[in-house]
């Protein structure tokens, strides 16, 4: 049995503290039968004696050639070979959901032989030279952060430095202010999956995207997500590129998109709670990354709670359980009167991407709002997009605004698991016109607002899912229940 990896086959569902989230999930749907792209895990255990020692043992090493060597029976490819190259996805995986980790290295085993294999292969060219194009900047901007380091020729000296390179994102500042946010200890390791790559960017019948298996947003029980056609998964959630919504995808490849919905139901009848599935299409042929408990506003979270117990998924005192007393308070928090949206001059509109309303100073710095709000001003942030490095300006926020991007783009999910109004995709200037100005952000409505205006409160028994709850629970305001709870705990 091995020490320091875990390769997933779907024969067992290994824990996740010792694989984390990321590769939990994995296993799941491949124990499912879904189709999903080969991985190995190495473990958290390998992290800790990395962290302690600054080095992982000979063996660990050991361990992940074999997977490697899995890996190459399992998909028939060679990695870092002169035909059929093999390519892989490197990736970190808490057993919490911790963003502020590594961002994912896409492509890794690239160099001039596989490329040229690669463009033999697929009859690209210009792919292949895309591929390791993209793979290098990857590298060099997440790996070597920057420095003055050529991106290694060899593919096994890649894989080691990514490896690494994971590792020691645990202990990034971002990482860091993430679990400090979140009450978190600070000495959680990750995991490192690496999986056989395909690929989205391959052509027109290709793409990414994610699904949502309810409106993460709202709540209704509809499916919810976006895609990309010739992109990676990355490009989603970097909110690099605006996407299509899935409808999209049912008009250019009806097949893959039923096969997809099929999916969704299926994990979230298994999973019994709304999924947040990534998912990468390759020729026409449908394969599943990753599938977590999907972020939500608050305003989601309750009316999901409610229709999850009205289906007979969870009972109704699991669902009072699944709810906070600051998510509760998030949905009644004030709002824009529909009164006050018509008089007020509307500065920007985008899409809606996490409910609520959040005014103060526009800022496009994150370190410049960190520092204001701890002085205690109220700032909004505004960015062209944000990425993994921003998580601590998003906390210091009241709100959030992206030029680009869409309602799966890295700002509007961490806003959301956060609960800050956050408003995406207001086009390309918005950051210059907003700066240094007083606004009000609409995250209902996906609207900023010029200055800091006046709003509404709504009342628990007004709220027709709140009003549910609170029958449930004996007609007892459902705030003092979920205080009672958190008090004790």
């Amino acid at each position: 049995m091995n020490r320091w990896t875990v390769r997933i086959d779907g024969s067992i569902v290994p824990d996740p503290q010792k694989i984390g989230g990321k590769a939990a999930s994995i296993a799941r749907m491949t124990a499912l039968g879904l189709r999903v792209p080969p991985a190995f895990v190495v473990t958290t255990e390998a992290c800790r004696a990395f962290l302690s020692n600054r080095e992982i043992p000979d063996d660990g090493w050991t361990e992940i050639e074999s997977g490697i060597a899995w890996l190459e029976a399992e998909t028939g490819r060679s990695f870092g070979g002169s035909s059929r190259p093999l390519l892989v996805a490197v990736r970190s995986g808490a057993a919490v959901s911790m963003p502020g980790m590594m961002d994912t290295v896409l492509d890794l085993g690239i160099n001039g032989e596989t490329e040229a294999a690669l463009a033999r292969e697929t009859g690209d060219p210009a792919f292949a030279a895309q591929t390791r194009a993209r793979f290098e900047e990857l590298f060099a901007r997440i790996v070597l952060r920057g420095s003055c380091e050529e991106v290694p020729h060899d593919p096994r000296h890649q894989l080691r430095r990514a490896v690494i390179a994971v590792f020691e994102s645990s202990r990034s500042r971002r990482a860091r202010a993430y679990r400090k946010h979140h009450g978190l200890t600070d000495d959680l390791p990750t995991a490192v999956t690496v999986q056989a790559m395909v690929f989205g960017n391959l052509d027109d019948r290709s793409g990414t995207g994610v699904l949502f298996t309810r409106n993460p947003l709202t709540g209704a029980p509809v499916p919810y997500g976006e895609f990309l056609s010739r992109a990676q998964g990355e490009d989603v959630v970097s909110g690099a590129r605006t996407p299509a919504s899935l409808d999209s995808l049912s008009e250019l490849m009806p097949r893959a998109h039923e096969e997809l919905l099929a999916a969704g139901r299926l994990l979230e009848n298994v999973e019994r709670d709304v999924q947040d599935v990534e998912f990468t299409i390759e020729r026409d042929t449908l394969f599943l990354l990753q599938t977590r408990t999907a972020k939500r506003s608050a305003d989601a979270a309750v009316r999901i709670a409610v229709d999850l117990a009205r289906d007979g998924k969870i009972g109704k005192d699991e669902a009072i359980s699944r709810l906070t007393a600051a998510q509760v308070r998030a949905v009644l928090r004030p709002r824009l009167s529909q009164a006050t949206r018509a008089a007020t001059r509307v500065l920007a509109r985008g899409e809606p991407a996490s409910p609520g309303v959040g005014a103060g100073a526009v800022v496009e710095d994150c370190d410049e709002a960190e520092r204001r709000a701890a002085e205690g001003e109220r700032v909004v942030l505004v960015r062209p997009t944000t990425s993994p490095e921003d998580v601590h300006g998003i906390i210091a926020a009241q709100a959030v605004i992206t030029e680009v991007g869409g309602s799966t783009s890295h700002a509007a999910v961490v806003s959301r698991s956060l609960n800050k109004p956050c408003v995406v995709g207001c086009g390309p200037g918005t950051a210059a016109v907003l700066a240094g100005r007083n606004a009000t952000v609409d995250g209902d409505g996906g609207e900023v607002l010029e200055g800091v205006v006046d709003l509404e409160e709504p009342r628990e028994r007004d709220h027709p899912y709140l009003a549910e709850l609170a029958a449930w629970a004996g007609n007892r305001r459902l705030l003092d229940i979920l205080d009672a709870r958190d008090s004790k705990s």
